[in-house]
Parts: C-alpha cells; sequence; structure tokens
C-alpha cells in the first residue's frame, strides 16, 4: 500500500477511501471540490472539512487488491 499526493489530474470519488496526514488516519471521502479546495470526509463518524493537500491517495497493487477482495456467498448464483 502506497499514499500518493493529490494532483491537479487526480479524480477523488465519493466512497473513496485516502489518507488524512495531520492524524495520519484513513477516512471515507464525502466530498471533493477543486473549487473551493476542500474535501469532506468521514473521520471517526464525524463529518470533517479540510484543505485538500491535508489527503492522500491511496494506491493498492494489483495483488494487494486481490487479497483485500472479500469473497460472497456462491450458493445463490448457481440458481
Amino acid at each position: 500500500m502506497e499514499f500518493k499526493d493529490i494532483t491537479d489530474k487526480d479524480k477523488v470519488y465519493p466512497g473513496e477511501y485516502l489518507l488524512y496526514k495531520p492524524q495520519n488516519q484513513i477516512v471515507l471521502c464525502g466530498a471533493f471540490s477543486r473549487q473551493t479546495n476542500i474535501i469532506r470526509v468521514l473521520h471517526q463518524g464525524r463529518y470533517l472539512e479540510d484543505k485538500i493537500e491535508n489527503f492522500k491517495k491511496i494506491n493498492l497493487s494489483g495483488k494487494e487488491r486481490k487479497e483485500r477482495k472479500v469473497s460472497r456467498c456462491k450458493k445463490c448464483g448457481k440458481g
């Protein structure tokens, strides 16, 4: 897992996990606005709004993504 600064070319989507640098914790993105230079997130169950510079994107390699994927029950899909 590596962390990458958010540049002008990057897009951040609601529901995406980000690293919040000041507290070094993973947060859930709720809204992203380049015009106002803020990201709104859920942090420990609370609403937080801060500058884009205080966040980093999380990049997983293909192998890491495959390891973290949760398998679902196959019973209903066999019908």
